[in-house]
């Protein structure tokens, strides 16, 4: 049997190179070979111990580029395809899943997180969860799963033409969440404290307003940008609970706030605030197969250019010593890729 390496999470701040066995192909199941593996901003959060719904040790790594090796659908999938996975176990029998939110699964498993993940030379899946490339090369693929959380994230708000979306943390999902609003039509607003992410904002996505809440007076801002209405949607994609708290009060009246962003404390608003904007409030959690496809053909029609989120790279050789500096602020990290 082929032997393999894997990278596990022990602990928080541990990461350790193991050995794993190349098992059976297991029926109705994929074998891929790793090749490019995007870090979240859950794998940074489990690395540093404030990851919710997580346990140790675990395989992180969901978002992936793969080679197909052997599938148990060969018609379907060729050996040397490249294909993307869509990272979410669900168990197709609960509400959820039978009226077609697969996303949010009462029993979810998605892998790097419930199960383990990506960070390994193979991985075997089932092969419903796996998506073909359609053209799309390595580092689009293993960057379509962030995108199409932040793409699920404005269909929740079902963003229309000509509104104002805030849009609160310019990371990974935040960026994908801007791009799909201005898809949509909207005029986005874009919030961060880090400025070289607001500075991506401009050059890059083209984003027209950004404000730092360090040194910008938000709420003024806010009212001058939308010429005195607030945004009609406003969406955190922190995990901040500062941030989250805060953002209750940039809405609109009639406004939607959802949240792709997570924490693990309680949010707490104003009730008499929200009420009398006759507000709604909405999770947005992963993303559904209609978002994949979605993403896949932004990419391929030149929607969307994602390369550019890439800002360091490392082999899988070198990720567990370079894995702690993507946790520090100085180095700008907006996207890590790891190629095998």
């Amino acid at each position: 049997m082929t032997e393999y390496k894997t990278l596990v999470c022990r602990k928080p701040g541990e990461l350790v190179y193991a050995v794993e066995t190349i098992s059976e192909l297991a029926t109705d199941h994929t074998l891929l070979k790793i090749k490019r593996i995007g870090i979240c901003g859950t794998d940074l959060h489990a690395f540093g111990g404030s990851q919710p719904y997580f346990t140790y040790p675990r395989v992180l790594g969901h978002e992936l580029a793969a080679e197909v090796v052997s599938s148990s659908d060969p018609e379907e999938f060729e050996a040397g395809e490249l294909v993307t996975i869509m990272p979410y176990m669900n168990c197709g029998k609960c509400l959820a899943c039978r009226s077609g939110k697969t996303n949010c699964c009462s029993i979810m498993q998605v892998f790097g997180v419930h199960r383990n993940g990506g960070m390994a030379e193979y991985l075997q899946v089932p092969t419903r969860l796996v998506i073909k490339g359609n053209g799309l090369n390595l580092d689009e693929l293993a960057l379509v799963e962030p995108l199409a959380i932040g793409a699920h994230g404005i269909r929740r708000a079902a963003v229309a033409q000509g509104e104002y979306v805030l849009v609160i943390g310019a990371g990974p999902i935040g960026l994908g969440a801007m791009e799909f609003a201005k898809i949509s039509g909207a005029k986005v607003i874009s919030m961060d404290t880090n400025a070289k992410r607001l500075d991506f904002c401009q050059q890059k996505l083209g984003i027209e307003y950004i404000i730092n809440p360090i040194y910008d007076d938000v709420n003024g801002l806010l009212m001058d940008i939308t010429g005195g209405d607030m945004p009609s949607v406003v969406i955190d994609a922190t995990g901040n609970l500062n941030a989250i708290n805060n953002g209750f009060q940039y809405m609109a009246h009639g406004g939607r706030y959802v949240l792709i962003g997570l924490q693990k404390g309680n949010i707490s608003f104003s009730h008499p605030e929200f009420h009398k904007r006759e507000a709604t409030l909405m999770s947005s959690r992963n993303a559904t197969i209609d978002d994949f496809n979605q993403v896949i053909s932004a990419i391929k029609n030149k929607l969307i250019d994602p390369i550019p989120y890439i800002t360091h790279r490392s082999s899988f050789n070198h990720v567990a010593t370079d894995f702690q500096s993507w946790l520090d602020p100085e180095n700008a990290v907006i996207k890590a890729m790891v190629s095998l």
